[in-house]
């Protein structure tokens, strides 16, 4: 084949976002006087039909075997073009595109000079076109398994939908149950659902799946490797009950010298456990598990004459000698569905959260109404003689939402509609109490959520529409001090409880995450998704996508949408069998590398690594690029001191004529 450059260049009209600004005739006879240049044209839209087949016969008929594209940004269609290519058997890496619309026909109104600075970039990119060369794309094998990090909804949705899929399912959980968040809720809105109801055959159905190996009490210690061959190290920790042998009884948990003494999570810390515990009765499994941090036994060497637990269970399942274990496995995918924490309200004193028993947050609150909860479902502040029916009951909205102050400027997306929800069910199990709602803004956004609004309002749930400043005691009531701003009045409510409407924040673990995978987080903390509309469920790293609340608030519909659409995105990379890797990434000239390693340290993907080679009959570190992990991001190459790490079709010889070509014209 004959390798002298014979370039065709097309420039696009974009309908007038180019020709409109850029005199796109101008920059056409430009181009057509270019060196190397065979053919210059300009068509209405190049990236149709039309305007690809123009250039698909111009390769056929001119012999082209390399094209320039002045358009628009590479990112919208740099890779319909290199298909344009590929279909007339040109290589697709033969491609240059010309930003003259991002960067010149929407920047500008002054036509002469768009038309001259268009012209520049038209002539940097055949400098550079004429000095690229063939890229082959390499293919890998894709390991038909997929790990899922977090057994909450939108885990245990992802994980059987694969399964049913007919793959293999690794789901991690780091409690002792799936369940997530959801499990401690005792309705969902606006419907009422019994969450419980909803969740716990999908819990079951898990536990009972052929492709779904489930490690509850887990967390991930290490993945590496690559898009389609991730190697991944799971820690089983602990449980020091035998989950074969164990039969669910409870016997142990009633006979624990510290039953009821321990706060348990579950219940938001108003219940009580002892050291061995299921987390709740629905549990999956419903296995029994000792915390190694209470237990009087693993903590101290002793309880009393012999732990009571093991007296007790009569299938001998309790083993203190157990160990934590190191399972590994390979999968292709991974879906990271770890979930929120609850904002602490402790962060916002002014409300006097943990300084009177009578202010709680929602999250008590559902487990207050719950049948399954420390009450059975009864609304009873405080214990023994203290204990009160609330007859005055108040919520405060958006606590550690929208708040500066607290560093949360985002809106939590639930807290409006589980606020009406919660007050609904306090009005529904005390008919007397009156209820009232302090917002600035209600966002009833969802299918069935203004209906819902509008009910609990004619069931007597009075919204006052004001950001209370303090909650402080007076007697034994609680005073709440606000404004009303719609009459512009101030005020001091008495009440005998306060709920708090505390919002949705990144799990305080997030960064195991993001170090572990090499995710990225955004403004808000949460991780990031590869792009906002295009991309949400996909990620920075390609085989890792995300599901639910980790990636940003959300309520259960929403959740478990995404989640399906992480188990679809990574079902179509299980399915291809093989994943193609990218063609311009970074190579190193081991000949002239140093081996300082400074190219390892920035690089954000750990693509490379120092190996070590004979030069000369002497060993000698030098980078060695794994091209599966390489991104082509060209970190590692702007970083080189010795120039010995290039990017493919961004090599100094390739870019230094293109910069040239654009400081060169007048």
């Amino acid at each position: 084949m004959n390798n002298k450059p014979k370039i065709g260049v097309y420039v696009c009209h974009c309908g007038i976002n180019i020709a409109k600004t850029v005199d796109v005739d101008a920059v056409t006879e430009f181009a057509s006087h270019l060196p190397n240049v065979k053919v210059a044209r300009n068509y209405s839209y190049m990236c149709s039909d039309p305007g690809q087949l123009l250039i698909r016969e111009d390769i056929k008929k001119e012999g082209l075997n390399r094209v320039v594209v002045a358009s628009c940004s590479p990112r919208m269609h740099e890779l319909t073009f290199r298909k344009t290519l590929a279909e007339t058997g040109l290589n697709p890496y033969y491609l240059e595109m010309a930003n003259i619309r991002e960067q010149c026909s929407w920047v500008h109104e002054d036509r002469d000079r768009a038309t001259s600075k268009a012209k520049k970039l038209v002539a940097s990119a055949v400098s550079k076109v004429r000095l690229l060369e063939p890229l082959q794309e390499k293919e890998v094998d894709v390991e038909p398994a997929t790990l899922i990090i977090g057994g909450g909804i939108a885990g245990i949705q992802a994980a059987l939908d694969i399964a049913e899929a007919g793959f293999k399912v690794y789901l991690v959980e780091k409690t002792p149950s799936i369940g997530g968040r959801m499990s401690q809720l005792d309705k969902t809105f606006p419907t009422l659902d019994c969450s419980a109801c909803i969740l716990t055959p999908k819990m079951v159905d898990v536990a009972g799946h052929p492709n779904i190996e489930l490690f509850t009490y887990s967390q991930v210690e290490d993945v590496s490797g690559y898009v389609g061959n991730f190697d991944v190290k799971v820690r089983r920790k602990a449980r020091y009950v035998d989950m074969d042998k164990c039969t669910g009884c409870g016997a142990c948990a009633q006979e624990c010298r510290l039953a009821g003494r321990i706060p348990n999570d579950f219940d938001a810390g108003i219940g009580k456990r002892g050291a061995i515990y299921l987390p709740f009765p629905q549990a999956v499994p419903a296995k029994y598990t000792i915390d190694s941090t209470r237990c009087l036994f693993l903590t101290r060497g002793k309880c009393g004459k012999s732990p009571k637990c093991v007296d007790a269970c009569a299938a001998g399942a309790i083993n203190f000698e157990q160990k934590d274990e190191i399972v590994e496995f390979k999968v292709g995918a991974i879906i990271v569905a770890t979930g929120f924490d609850v904002f602490d309200a402790s962060r916002k004193p002014e409300y006097g959260y943990n300084d009177y028993e009578n202010v709680i947050t929602a999250l008590e609150l559902e487990r207050l109404v719950s049948a399954s909860g420390p009450t059975g479902g009864n609304i009873v502040i405080g214990t023994g003689d203290n204990a009160f029916v609330p007859k005055e009951v108040a919520f405060i909205s958006c606590v550690g939402s929208r708040d500066k102050s607290v560093g949360n400027e985002y809106c939590s997306r639930v807290c409006c509609m589980y606020t009406a929800k919660l007050a609904h069910l306090v009005k529904e199990k005390l008919p007397e109490a009156n209820v009232r709602v302090y917002y600035m803004d209600v966002r009833a956004f969802g299918k069935g959520f203004e209906e819902f609004y509008d009910r609990v309002r004619r069931e007597g749930v009075r919204y006052i529409r004001g950001n209370p400043s303090e909650v402080f005691k007076r007697g034994d009531k609680l005073v709440i001090k606000a404004e009303n701003t719609l009459t512009s009045t101030p005020l001091e409510d008495e009440v005998d409880l306060v709920v708090l409407a505390v919002g949705l924040e990144p799990r305080k673990d997030a960064r195991e995450i993001i170090d572990l995978l090499r995710l990225s987080q955004s403004a808000d903390r949460f991780y990031l998704e590869a792009h906002p509309k295009l991309a949400p469920v996909n990620t920075a790293t390609d085989g890792v996508f995300l599901a639910g609340v980790a990636q940003g608030p959300k309520d259960i519909p929403d959740t478990v949408a995404q989640a399906k659409g992480a188990a679809s995105s990574a079902l179509v990379l299980l399915s291809s069998g093989k994943v193609k890797i990218g063609a311009q990434i970074s190579s190193v000239n081991e000949a002239t590398c140093r081996g300082c390693g400074f190219c390892v340290e920035i690089c954000p993907y750990g693509a490379i690594e120092l190996v070590t080679v004979n030069r000369m009959g002497h060993p000698v570190s030098v980078a060695r690029v794994n091209e599966a992990l390489c991104k082509g991001c060209g970190a590692c190459a702007a970083g080189c001191l010795s120039g010995s790490i290039q990017q493919k079709s961004f090599m100094d010889r390739q870019i230094l004529p293109q910069i040239a070509a654009l400081g060169g014209m007048r």
